[in-house]
């Protein structure tokens, strides 16, 4: 944001005209590690400069006031008018991501995103790739860490015929030239931020426990849940607990069924993205939530500039040469960045429509094809490396954080019972790459602060927590309770040196064991999911007669 005057606005729209001043400011902090374009400039921002404003939509008021009165209390009243104002602007701006009556528009949208659905639609079968699946030769690709030195040459486990290839290029490069021409129109309501997540069933109890925490930081961020159909709509959760946390559930089945398709697990991302009512998204995983208010996100760099931030999982790239051949990229080298772990993603819907059309595209077709193009088998493989991919064919904008992703446990025998994963402040990580500290390079620098806790395996749902696998959280390895998270000591210690975020976590666990014990269908064939929760808060935290409950 630009300072004028020691006021700082990032919306100029809602002032008059003759009030209003544009201040344009090319920003061009390029690197290879972040940007996909180094040339063009970034977002403009709107700035108001107190000294030029015209102050004539107060002309009316000053009228009222007497001849014979003095110049000085007509300044002043002009002085008054022009503060009140100003204030009330200040304040729409700073709540503007929180509009109160925003979830009464979402019904009105409906319409037109069935229509952009009917036309999506048509132009994702028109530009079907129309080629037997990819085939993987003898093996998939290793599942390797991110490596800087000594990187692995690009794996190559993939075969596809020529013809295939060119038939691939043709259709990819089809879909490519109809959205930059004439992209279909996405629909959001203007000026608005919020949180989108997909869930149901299963995933259900976890995402309450999320957006729990989400409200612990302080956040009042809206959320839109999205369900598969109707088969996932639970009229409490839905109607009762998400509405009084700000949150509501919306079925895409509801605007898919206009031009039917079958799109199952990974591929809700983009459609949650796509038909969302807010213009600015932080996207997060059902099993994901902040440890403080994400609405600083939307308001410092990376994002201002860049309208699209991401962050690094623990492998480095296995996308097949094949897929830079068909979308007419030179492959890049391996060491230029992580693999993405889509858990979390800020996106602007504006500045990046294309990027989400081309994203739709690559997981409307990635189960037969985009998904082992872009991964070849490796770990994840699914939505997550579709992302960074559309926006460099593109040629929009990102940033990923380069901090090195972390997995969170504690020790066993064996090692580590890793349940979690932490991703590191954005804006931290910019200031840092920014003067050209690379931590991931090896550079010396302070860490920046864990923003996000990913608690992803096994899923924290109070059901099946307790439930013997591959990785038991909440059991040590003599079969006693333990603490979930102990290791890394030094990041464990950074993320709770404010508040114990564990014992905060588990407090939630525990909220929605006992208080929505008989409302989720997925508990109804279990029993005292309550009780075993509460045995493990005693054994642990000391204390399993009280609880704090936030409402």
């Amino acid at each position: 944001m630009l300072n004028c005057m020691n006021y700082t606005f990032s919306k100029s729209k809602y002032l008059p005209s003759g009030l209003r001043r544009r201040g344009v400011q090319n920003l061009k902090k390029s690197s290879r590690y972040n940007d996909s374009i180094s040339d063009n400039p970034y977002t403009s921002v709107e700035c108001i400069q107190l000294s030029t404003l015209n102050i004539s939509d107060a002309s009316e008021l000053l009228m009222l006031v007497p001849r014979f009165c003095c110049l000085r209390v007509r300044t002043q009243l002009a002085a008054l008018t022009l503060a009140l104002f100003l204030a009330w602007t200040l304040l729409r701006w700073r709540t503007a991501y929180v509009p109160a009556n925003l979830f009464g528009h979402i019904s009105d949208l409906t319409a037109s995103h069935q229509k952009f659905w009917r036309d999506f639609h048509t132009l994702l079968e028109q530009c079907s790739p129309n080629t037997t699946a990819p085939v993987i030769e003898n093996e998939r690709a290793p599942t390797e860490g991110f490596k800087l030195k000594d990187a692995p040459p690009r794996p190559n486990y993939l075969h596809i015929p020529d013809d295939d290839v060119a038939t691939l290029k043709d259709a990819h490069t089809q879909f490519v030239d109809t959205i930059s021409q004439s992209p279909p129109q996405l629909s959001y309501i203007p000026d608005t931020k919020g949180v989108v997540t997909t869930a149901g069933g299963f995933y259900l109890p976890v995402l309450v426990i999320s957006l729990r925490m989400l409200r612990w930081t302080g956040s009042t961020l809206p959320m839109e849940v999205f369900l598969a159909d109707e088969d996932e709509y639970e009229e409490y959760i839905c109607d009762q607990v998400l509405p009084s946390l700000n949150a509501r559930c919306l079925v895409l089945s509801r605007i898919l069924s206009v031009a039917p398709v079958n799109i199952e697990k990974y591929q809700y991302k983009p459609f949650a993205m796509l038909f969302s009512s807010f213009e600015e998204i932080l996207f997060l995983d059902a099993d994901a939530f902040p440890l403080e208010k994400p609405e600083v996100l939307f308001w410092a760099e990376p994002f201002l500039s860049r309208k699209m931030v991401t962050w690094p999982d623990f492998w480095g790239s296995s996308a097949s040469p094949l897929f830079y051949k068909i979308t007419g990229q030179v492959a890049p080298p391996m060491e230029l960045r992580q693999s993405t772990e889509s858990g979390e993603l800020l996106i602007s819907k504006k500045t990046h429509t294309r990027t989400l059309l081309l994203c739709t595209y690559y997981n409307y077709w990635g189960p037969s094809h985009y998904y082992p193009l872009l991964s070849q088998g490796a770990a994840g493989e699914g939505d997550k490396e579709t992302f960074l991919a559309a926006a460099s064919v593109m040629q929009e904008h990102f940033y990923q954080v380069s901090e090195r992703i972390c997995a969170l446990g504690h020790g066993t025998d064996g090692g580590m019972a890793g349940s979690a994963m932490a991703q590191f402040n954005p804006i931290q990580d910019f200031s840092l790459t920014s003067q050209g500290k690379w931590r991931v390079r090896g550079d010396e620098a302070q860490a920046p602060s864990v923003f996000f806790i990913h608690a992803n395996f096994p899923k924290f749902n109070p059901a099946t927590v307790f439930d013997d696998g591959a990785v038991n959280p909440a059991f040590a390895d003599d079969g006693s309770y333990t603490r979930a998270w102990t290791i890394p000591e030094s990041v464990v210690k950074d993320f709770s040196s404010k508040a114990d975020v564990e014992k905060i976590f588990w407090q939630e666990i525990l909220w929605t064991a006992c208080e929505l014990e008989d409302k989720f269908s997925t508990w109804r064939d279990h029993v005292d999911i309550c009780a075993a929760v509460k045995d493990y808060w005693g054994a642990v935290f000391g204390d399993e007669r009280l609880r704090e409950e936030r409402t």
